[in-house]
């Protein structure tokens, strides 16, 4: 379904995402892109595609993230642009494969290819998965899973994940018995098998999502010793889809480790604001201003705080609207999102991206 804005709302929308004031917190930003992203038409996309100029690695990759999401074949053009900028970060360049492989037009396989041996390893393994990802799409498991799950109200998690997971859980709501110590045990090992192409192990981490215990979790986080910082940070953003808080003591240590690559650190910031537990705050402060700390991380700490904070705010309708990164926020899988913010009424959807 695609929800309609007035011109007025879209302009202060525009405004706000492309801080034109010059003066736009970068946590307000976030909410008028995730507000566009529920509006899933061309001017949405247009809008979002225009704030690839700014000069945040951060925002840039939540744009990319976006525009997958949307699933709107327009982004195509722009995605492919920003993949083959091969002067863009490697975090934007990444999402943006990703982001194809989430529309997942066969119009994207040539390009998809193209960079496989790009020189960035983040880039040319999620154009490995963006690659297998369209494949299963068009593949006979693929079409079924489409046709099974058309109402995403079915679906415990509404994402479009760079890979399914694994058949069987499929349907994001696990049996009991997928929940037994063998079968976790066994997708510990694909998850942790490097042997294996980064799509399988994928579906295996996205099946343990969708068990969700905190075996399963324990068993994610065992992921963090890869070498992959690709694949550490999908563990991360998985983490922030489950919001558990047994995944927290994992989380904060990836956010204080200074070795760790950039874009491991940044998920486990914003998995943190999402799960909101008060022991978090003090770090996400603390990164948020640390001299030293990567600039990417600094910005996901403040995004993470107002995350934190509406967490906490007891205000149900800017817990709504304030989807600050949809690759953590529970509040994507509401139904109510769409009329949350009021985008048949542009008075309250230019107050709500204003606050």
């Amino acid at each position: 379904m695609v929800a309609e804005a007035s011109p007025s709302t879209l302009a202060a929308l525009e405004a706000t995402l492309l801080n034109t004031s010059g003066n736009v917190p970068l946590h307000n930003r976030f909410r008028a892109l995730f507000t566009l992203k529920a509006l899933k038409n061309d001017e949405a996309v247009d809008i979002i595609s225009r704030g690839f100029a700014d000069e945040s690695a951060l925002l840039k990759h939540e744009l990319a993230y976006c525009l997958g999401q949307m699933k709107n074949t327009k982004a195509l053009p722009v995605l492919e642009n920003v993949l083959a900028n091969e002067k863009e970060d490697p975090m934007v360049r990444h999402e943006a494969a990703e982001a194809l492989g989430a529309i997942s037009s066969l119009s994207s396989t040539e390009i998809l290819k193209k960079y496989l041996n790009d020189p960035e390893q983040c880039v040319r393994e999620t154009c490995e998965i963006a690659l297998a990802k369209i494949e299963w799409d068009n593949s006979e498991e693929g079409r079924k899973h489409r046709e099974t799950t058309a109402n995403v109200a079915e679906q415990t998690f509404t994402s479009i994940d760079p890979a399914p997971p694994t058949s069987g859980l499929l349907a994001g709501k696990a049996a009991p018995e997928d929940a037994s110590p063998e079968n976790i045990a066994k997708l510990k090992d694909t998850l942790l098998n490097t042997s294996l192409p980064l799509f399988e192990r994928y579906r295996a981490m996205f099946a343990l999502r969708n068990i969700g215990t905190p075996a399963a979790v324990d068993a994610l986080a065992a992921g963090f010793n890869d070498e992959s910082a690709l694949f550490k940070h999908e563990i991360a953003f998985v983490f922030g889809q489950l919001l558990s808080t047994h995944s927290v003591p994992a989380l904060l240590a990836v956010l204080q480790n200074s070795q760790e690559s950039d874009m491991v650190r940044h998920e486990a910031a914003e998995a943190l604001g999402g799960i909101a537990t008060p022991e978090v705050l003090p770090y996400l402060k603390e990164y948020m201003s640390k001299p030293d700390a990567p600039r990417v991380v600094r910005e996901s700490c403040q995004v993470a705080i107002d995350m934190w904070e509406v967490s906490f705010s007891g205000d149900l309708t800017r817990q709504l609207v304030a989807l600050t990164s949809g690759h953590f926020i529970q509040y994507e899988n509401s139904d109510q999102f769409q009329y949350a913010n009021g985008l048949d009424n542009g008075a309250a959807t230019e107050q709500a991206v204003g606050a």
